[in-house]
């Protein structure tokens, strides 16, 4: 198989390129002319450097390939930089739609988030889900928001897409929960903010694994929910905490915290700087819930993640 992958130097994106040339695929792979390509150290991937909303660039990435992957997304809670997350999430994701309905791509996987549903409000919903909540988190709720409409209008269309819709994808080289896990190892993680909020997560490699069987039995036009099951913020330390002896962190007063997210957010927003937290990072952690039930890729496309715990085993261990 021939395949094209948007991102290909981002945390998910590397991860699949490895995979797919582990099994013996050729990769052709999309980055920035500024990409740190050190997570593709090795790899043997053709690389074709453009922005995600250069159609020439994508023109030539994609053509003559089984499938497409488009796991290029700008990730960022607190003080984003909103022009260019719509520019990435929202015209990046319509330009690889519209060169793929160009050349005819037999098969496009996208990789969305839970997060398209809004908060669920504690219930635990399937792909099935219309989002209720009116408004909007934040400009990453807004924009992954958009560009799963767009990838639904192109799938009505006829475009044979298929979207993964995945929970907190964990790793040892994950940008942001990787430095959570090195403090908390080191014994240097002394607080916590959210300890009760229920969370979803999922092992890179095992999101890697949905999209390739998404890829092989996935129908055009299918949402799949890829989870591996949820826990609190205080189970996961505790389970952390059995596994290396060391002390899960102390839950930080809610009010205090959210005083302090609503000081330090003016304050970098004047100084251009993101702070631990702001008005949105408390919003996420006290008053935004995602619940989910991956039974739908698990029955459809044969998906078998490993367990909740087995997850954060090996995420630790890799540390």
């Amino acid at each position: 198989m021939k395949a094209c992958v948007t991102g290909a130097s981002g945390f998910t994106g590397s991860h699949l390129v490895q995979e797919l040339e582990q099994r013996g695929d050729t990769v052709v792979g999309l980055v920035r002319s500024s990409s740190n390509l050190e997570p593709l150290s090795g790899c043997q991937v053709k690389l074709v450097y453009g922005d995600i909303t250069d159609r020439k660039a994508l023109h030539s990435a994609m053509t003559d390939v089984d499938v497409v992957f488009h796991t290029a997304a700008y990730v960022e809670l607190g003080l984003a930089d909103e022009t260019k997350m719509e520019r990435v999430n929202v015209e990046g994701t319509r330009a690889v739609l519209e060169v793929a309905q160009a050349l005819g791509v037999s098969k496009l996987i996208y990789c969305s988030t839970i997060g398209v549903f809004g908060d669920t409000g504690g219930q635990v919903v399937d792909e099935t889900f219309q989002r209720t909540q009116a408004n909007f988190s934040s400009a990453y709720d807004r924009t992954k928001y958009q560009a799963q409409q767009l990838v639904d209008q192109f799938a009505a269309a006829g475009l044979p897409v298929v979207s993964l819709l995945p929970a907190g994808i964990l790793g040892a080289d994950d940008p942001h929960f990787g430095a959570i896990m090195k403090q908390f190892l080191q014994g240097r993680l002394k607080l916590w903010a959210g300890g009760s909020r229920v969370t979803g997560i999922v092992h890179v490699d095992d999101l890697v694994a949905a999209m390739l069987l998404a890829a092989e039995k996935g129908k055009p036009g299918e949402r799949y929910i890829i989870s591996a099951g949820e826990l609190t913020i205080h189970e996961m330390f505790h389970l952390l905490s059995q596994e290396t002896g060391v002390p899960s962190p102390s839950e930080a007063p809610q009010p205090l915290v959210r005083l302090v997210g609503n000081l330090l957010d003016p304050i970098g927003r004047l100084l251009n700087w993101q702070p631990p937290l702001s008005r949105e990072r408390v919003h996420y952690i006290y008053d935004r819930c995602v619940r989910v039930d991956a039974t739908k890729a698990r029955q459809e496309l044969g998906w078998h993640p490993r367990s909740v715990s087995e997850t954060l085993q090996e995420v630790r261990r890799a540390e």
